[in-house]
């Protein structure tokens, strides 16, 4: 069915009573993927095959590179599930025909989302146009983690009525999710141990070149590293800066030769550990 006006969106703890959470004012422009999206790197222009998508009745626009890299043009790709998405960007977008486009020019993986990124988002997948209309639902923070069940419907017509769609979610806080490290290291050190040093990444103000680096937007500083050798983690340890080293004694106390896998995420106390970043040393 079409949109109907705005829709309203009332919430309740199983077994509870539903109250009302949001009225979303405006429909959002949704489509569907023709041709699959190929992962690509991220802070990169992707000039990939174009993706097609099939848009319900909602036009896409073509931008200047440097209103891209301003924060226009984003959309997320995804499988319907809560936290199963990704955001890029686009510059050029073009209609083949009724209601179908391709969208070429593409950054990937904004938003912190390059850490979720598939090797292929297959046909078939959602795309949403992130201009205004989607909304964020009132969530508090001590709902994370808890079974909610969820009722949309047009916010004209009474709570039972056939029209409304019931869901049950639960949410994760993935908007107070760290960013994956970035440019992750490991060099073996003559003496045999080794040096891990990354860059750490925000979430909060860190779209200024001004600075000497990048807001924490954390209330401490506080990584995760892992080495794992054969899939298998060997050592696990916190540290509060970008840098550990891996002393010769505590290889032999892990039985942890080379080749190893080194694994980093940020912390937050909030959240706990963002998603990891991976390197590999040499054997």
């Amino acid at each position: 069915a079409g949109w109907s006006g705005p829709a309203a969106v009332f919430h309740a703890s199983p077994g509870g009573a539903f109250t009302l959470n949001t009225t979303i004012a405006r429909r959002a422009a949704v489509g569907i993927t023709q041709t699959p999206l190929v992962r690509a790197r991220p802070g990169l222009w992707d000039r990939g095959a174009a993706l097609r998508v099939r848009m319900m009745d909602a036009a896409l626009a073509s931008a200047p590179e440097e209103a891209v890299l301003s924060g226009v043009n984003a959309m997320a790709i995804g499988d319907g599930t809560v936290d199963g998405w990704e955001v890029f960007q686009f510059a050029r977008a073009e209609l083949v025909a009724t209601n179908l486009w391709e969208i070429r020019d593409r950054l990937r993986g904004q938003a912190g989302t390059d850490a979720v990124m598939p090797d292929v988002w297959p046909p078939g997948s959602l795309v949403v146009l992130l201009d205004g209309a989607p909304q964020q639902i009132a969530h508090a923070p001590g709902l994370v983690g808890v079974a909610r069940r969820y009722r949309i419907g047009p916010a004209d017509r009474p709570l039972d009525d056939a029209t409304y769609a019931e869901l049950m979610a639960v949410f994760a806080g993935i908007g107070q999710r760290p960013y994956a490290p970035a440019h992750l290291e490991a060099r073996w050190r003559t003496d045999g141990a080794l040096d891990v040093t990354w860059v750490r990444r925000t979430r909060i103000g860190g779209d200024s070149w001004t600075g000497e680096d990048v807001p924490l937007g954390e209330v401490r500083e506080r990584y995760r590293v892992r080495v794992l050798r054969g899939g298998a983690v060997v050592r696990s340890t916190d540290v509060d800066r970008p840098h550990w080293r891996y002393s010769l004694a505590e290889q032999a106390a892990d039985g942890a030769g080379a080749p190893l896998t080194v694994a980093v995420a940020q912390i937050s106390d909030t959240h706990g550990p963002g998603p990891f970043t991976e390197t590999h040393t040499d054997d």
